[in-house]
């Protein structure tokens, strides 16, 4: 059954579920990473799309057609039993999103993007299972790792606070225990560290 939607849902907290929940994230990332190693705004304007087509775009609206015919309640997969299959699927396509950016000769960095995505994915469908995590705890501070590993550590400072604004807020809507919120985290903030560390000893 699908939960409607009313005003008195709308609050600062709901906002931040939505304006920061993990397609945005991942989209606004993978413009600033592009733009910084593209030698035009033609090329950071293709790896942007390739990747926001199959990591953002497409699993979206995958998710809003589940919502429209009533398969889940809402666009944030608030029951846990409705999550495997759509992060599995989403998984399938960060992998899409790794052969497109390979195709266009894309600097390592916008690839190994995709594959901490697909990692992170593989695994919260996994932990899925068994257990909720928070999805928006993930994909922020994945965000955080990614922005210290590609600009340093005064930007990833400045990129911190939204992560705690973003635990804040669902713990406000009671969509996730604190439990549920620090195994977010450390799924997001764990997996781009061994992946960077991988990659950069490659």
């Amino acid at each position: 059954m699908i939960i409607p939607l009313k005003w008195s849902d709308i609050s600062w907290a709901w906002v931040v579920s939505h304006v920061l929940s993990p397609p945005i994230v991942w989209a606004a990332l993978v413009c600033v990473i592009a733009f910084h190693a593209a030698e035009s705004r033609g090329q950071a304007l293709l790896w942007s799309a390739a990747y926001g087509l199959f990591v953002c775009l497409l699993p979206g609206l995958y998710i809003l057609w589940l919502v429209r015919r009533g398969s889940v309640t809402d666009v944030h997969l608030q029951q846990r039993q409705q999550r495997p299959r759509v992060l599995l699927i989403s998984a399938l396509f960060a992998g899409l999103a790794w052969g497109a950016l390979r195709w266009l000769d894309a600097p390592p960095g916008l690839p190994l993007l995709a594959v901490i995505t697909l990692a992170m994915l593989a695994i919260t469908t996994l932990i899925s299972l068994v257990w909720q995590i928070s999805l928006h705890a993930t994909s922020i501070s994945a965000a955080v790792i990614a922005t210290g590993a590609y600009f340093g550590i005064v930007p990833a400072l400045l990129v911190l606070p939204l992560a705690l604004l973003v635990a804040a807020a669902r713990l406000n809507l009671k969509r996730h225990t604190p439990a549920e919120i620090i195994a977010g985290t450390l799924v997001g903030g764990l997996i781009p560290i061994l992946l960077v560390a991988v990659g950069l000893a490659a």
